[in-house]
């Protein structure tokens, strides 16, 4: 079972439909109706689904340190810069990241990619 999760509006859709191609469970902001949220709800909505965010919006990052700072609980938040040419690994790298891991390896934490392996 893998760890299914939550795509930010900013990602794009070739990274949605390579991680189904694959196998891995994804909800997009756009299919739940909340791509207009601000950073702090979409966390929110993340969290309350159990769902990592994988993200490609720079703010984000800032409420998701504020949240570790606080002791604030969220789902975790997966970041890569907007790079077209890393789309493949970052496909990769979040397949890996979905199978290896359980939902609670990503509690709290801010994961970037590409990872180094």
């Amino acid at each position: 079972m893998s760890v299914p999760l939550y795509m930010d509006h900013h990602v794009p859709r070739a990274i949605t439909e390579g991680l189904r191609l694959r196998g891995i469970e994804v909800i997009t902001t756009q299919e739940d109706g909340t791509q207009r949220l601000d950073d702090p709800d979409l966390l929110d909505r993340a969290t309350q689904l159990g769902r990592p965010l994988f993200s490609q919006d720079r703010h984000l990052l800032a409420e998701a340190a504020g949240r570790q700072r606080s002791a604030i609980a969220f789902a975790g938040v997966i970041f890569a810069e907007q790079e077209p040419r890393l789309v493949g690994t970052y496909i990769g790298d979040l397949e890996f990241l979905c199978l290896a891991g359980r939902p609670d390896d990503f509690e709290n934490q801010v994961i970037y990619l590409p990872l180094r392996y």
